[in-house]
């Protein structure tokens, strides 16, 4: 093991790589040759996202793809989609197409508040705390003016400030429980700078409060931090058609095909375990978009799951039922979106994507995700419940296979024109690759 390295941050990108290379892989002129690959040939282009984080050593491409035909609330957009895994673009794809001819996606932004906290320790008595907050708070509004004034501007800013007793979790633990509107920016930076201001403004104020007088840290702040879990800033899609509308494409009536996608989002709502699993599908669609228009997919994942066990159980995000003759099939999930600030004006696909989509707002950016994972839910599940998930995502992922083991475009092409009549597993393309190559 090698000594820590001192002064890393310092290094150039070449002596980066080069350190890299040759401490931690067999092969470092292979190694940098790879990472030098993959760097842009615009210099300009590639001093930029060398700048979007530290220690940057080459780029890490994701594909970026597009699906078409979402007929969202009578708009018809193509929706960029960035990410690794076979067959997502493809499902949401074809979801579309199948509910565009349906009436589309209805969907509704239900609420756009964001939440963060002042998490503090109070030592004394609840109601002097009380009374000492309602005290404070013409000067904790006062000092964040600054701060406010151009996000009320665009119609944003604090709705509410709310002290919190969480004696019951932690012994002294106290919140200001603070509320915000952000408009078009997700806001993260506007919301930690307003909860630092809030509690700088608190422990001053504490300083001189008479009831306070005889204690030498009345207020002492934890930390200030914007939560992700955001179960006001919620959006809702949906799909419906009458049962009769589902008789094509699934191999079965329409009544049975209904029937089965109903019971598979029961047992989603019934089962941990399959719920997981029900609601990463969903996921699959919405962190692709959120990824394409620069927004922090962490921070959507981890709201969504927080919401999705909500109850006190983990349960699936979208519903279905049948009711008056129509299969119904819908999603509400919470989703802080931004399409100003970040990555949104600084990466140049991240705009295009913006510009793909009509460069919308925020709620609108809501709806648009929403959708997506609804039409990925449905691709998903419909593929469940008829032939099986595999037969579609293997095909899909068929080409990964014969890239790894390095198929020229003759293998691919007379291999992929065999899958077309035969089931694909590793196992196969494995013995139908060698069978090509060792002949007899």
């Amino acid at each position: 093991m090698s000594d820590p390295v001192q002064g890393f941050s310092r290094f150039t990108k070449e002596e980066k790589i080069q350190w890299i290379a040759r401490r931690y892989t067999a092969h470092p002129q292979q190694t940098e040759e790879l990472l030098k690959k993959y760097w842009n040939a615009d210099d300009q282009l590639q001093r930029l996202h060398d700048e979007f984080i530290e220690n940057t050593i080459s780029n890490f491409y994701l594909p970026l793809g597009v699906a078409p035909n979402f007929n969202i609330n009578g708009d018809l957009y193509a929706i960029p989609m960035a990410i690794e895994e076979s067959s997502v673009v493809a499902a949401a794809s074809k979801a579309a197409k199948f509910w565009g001819s349906r009436g589309g996606f209805r969907t509704r932004v239900l609420g756009t508040r964001k939440v963060g906290q002042v998490h503090f320790r109070f030592p004394g008595d609840p109601g002097t705390l009380k009374a000492f907050v309602e005290a404070a708070m013409p000067a904790i509004m006062q000092d964040s003016e600054g701060l406010t004034r151009n996000m009320e501007r665009r119609g944003g800013g604090i709705s509410s400030i709310t002290l919190r007793d969480k004696r019951n979790a932690l012994p002294g633990y106290y919140q200001l429980h603070c509320e915000f509107e952000t408009r078009d920016a997700m806001g993260a930076n506007f919301i930690n700078s307003c909860l630092e201001q809030f509690a700088a403004t608190l422990v001053a104020e504490a300083r001189t409060y008479p009831a306070f007088r005889d204690m030498d840290q009345p207020i002492e702040v934890l930390m200030s931090i914007l939560s992700n879990y955001v179960p006001d800033c919620l959006v809702r899609a949906e799909v419906r058609c009458p049962v009769a509308d589902l008789d094509q494409d699934f191999g079965m009536d329409g009544k049975t095909f209904a029937k089965r996608m109903v019971q598979a989002v029961q047992i989603a709502e019934a089962e941990p375990f399959r719920a997981v699993t029900h609601n990463k599908g969903i996921m699959n669609g919405i962190d692709a978009v959120v990824i394409a228009t620069g927004n922090d997919f962490r921070a959507v994942e981890a709201g969504v799951h927080a919401y999705a066990a909500r109850s006190g159980t983990y349960r699936s995000l979208s519903h279905a039922e049948i009711s008056e003759g129509e299969f119904r099939f819908s999603l509400e999930v919470p989703l802080a979106l931004g399409t100003v600030g970040g990555l949104t004006q600084l990466h140049p696909l991240v705009k295009m994507a913006l510009e793909i989509l009509g460069n919308p707002s925020a709620p609108k950016l809501m709806e648009i995700t929403a959708a997506a994972g609804l039409a990925q839910n449905f691709g998903a599940l419909s593929s469940l419940v008829t032939v099986g998930i595999q037969r579609g995502h293997m095909k899909m992922h068929l080409l990964n296979i014969l890239n790894q083991q390095g198929a020229s475009q003759q293998e691919k092409e007379y291999l992929i024109d065999y899958f077309r009549t035969h089931t694909v597993s590793h196992s196969e393309v494995m013995e139908q690759l060698n069978l090509l190559r060792n002949p007899g």
